[in-house]
Parts: C-alpha cells; structure tokens; sequence
C-alpha cells in the first residue's frame, strides 16, 4: 500500500463529504479504519493521521491564500502554488 496515495485519497473523500470531516476531527482514528478498510497496527493508523491532518491543513492554507491572492489582483494561482503539490 502506498501511504501517501492513500492519504491523498482519504483527504479527497473527507473534503467531499461535510459530515465525514466532523466525525474524522471527533474520532480520527475511527474514521481512517473505516475508510481504509483494513487493521492496522496503531502506530500505523497514527502515522496515517497525522499525514491526513496535515494535508488536510495545508490545502486549506492554499484554498485561503488563493482568495487572498484573487482578492490582491490574481497573485492567488502564485501563493497558493506553494502548498500544492
């Protein structure tokens, strides 16, 4: 399994889907297992956490840079770039 294809994924669905990202703040780890579909060992599950918060946390700060950016006359694509991929 590649982790950071799974992250990715596991991110895509939690934006999709309001409700799924409020039970993923109240329970992460309970969300991710059930996404994945698999058991895996805690340490694992938290590393996959960890991934999914941060990627989460930087998509958000690109989504927000981006309407700065719009909002200062199209320098958004330029701010937002720095946290895409």
């Amino acid at each position: 399994m590649d982790i950071k294809e799974k992250i990715s994924e596991i991110v895509d669905r939690i934006k999709e889907d309001k409700s799924l990202l409020t039970r993923f703040k109240e329970a992460p780890v309970k969300v991710i297992e059930e996404l994945i579909g698999i058991d895996l060992p805690d340490e694992t599950i938290e590393k996959v956490v960890d991934g999914v918060k941060a990627k989460l946390a930087a998509d958000d700060i690109a989504d927000k840079l981006d309407d700065i950016g719009d909002k200062l006359g199209g320098i958004g694509d330029k701010l937002g770039g720095l946290f895409k991929k």
